[in-house]
């Protein structure tokens, strides 16, 4: 945005120089950048800029959570990513991790769980923080549905599926219950990945960027 403001006063100042300035058009220019200075920044992270999420767009006060896993091969090495901001747009946390051997649902449940200890430690530091909307959103239905259905009924067979099977993973999904109930408030949801969701992408570059340095 800083860029933007003084591309604008350098086109004043040359109007000025050459005599082209009117009073209506500094007007008009006066308005452009008094409405420009208003517009959030875009908060700055390694891969340039991400924009504030648009699932915050009636959230003023909210906080948003992402995450994503991969795996190369299932099982494989894997890693996951996560991220989150406040409404507009500053990045308030972000991390990325590496198993040597994993599968992909496993990671994506790793990075739920990240993302819901890192918001914890963040919503220690900033006592005022997260009196909003909290949301957490994945690309993984897996994830989604094991959060907001299948855990319930787990839980009610005594952690066993209607076949009376364990579930799979449920070490991790265990951890992730424990770390849901701390947080009954966070909003979880799906998104589609790898449909341009900047966040979502983001994270994705997070997980495969650790794993292009651990993999070799």
């Amino acid at each position: 945005m800083k860029k933007h403001l003084q591309a604008l006063r350098r086109l004043e100042d040359d109007l000025a120089r050459h005599d082209l300035l009117t009073p209506a058009l500094s007007g008009a220019l006066e308005q452009v950048k008094s409405s420009a200075s208003q517009l959030p920044e875009a908060s700055k992270t390694q891969d340039g800029q991400l924009p504030p999420p648009a699932e915050l767009k009636d959230q003023p006060l909210g906080l948003a959570l992402y995450a994503d896993g991969a795996c190369r091969g299932n099982p494989g090495p894997g890693a996951w990513g996560c991220v989150a901001q406040n409404a507009e747009g500053e990045i308030l946390f972000e991390a990325a991790g590496f198993e040597e051997t994993t599968t992909n649902n496993r990671m994506e449940i790793m990075g739920a769980i990240q993302a819901l200890q890192l918001l914890e430690n963040h919503l220690m530091e900033n006592p005022l923080v997260g009196s909003g909307h909290i949301g957490f959103y994945t690309d993984s239905k897996y994830v989604v549905d094991g959060i907001n259905q299948w855990v319930k009924g787990w839980k009610a067979r005594g952690w066993k599926k209607a076949d009376g099977k364990a579930p799979e993973n449920m070490d991790l999904w265990l951890t992730l219950d424990e770390w849901k109930a701390k947080f009954p408030q966070v909003h979880v949801a799906w998104v589609r990945g790898h449909n341009g969701h900047p966040q979502n992408e983001f994270c994705d570059r997070l997980a495969n960027r650790v794993l292009d340095s651990e993999s070799v």
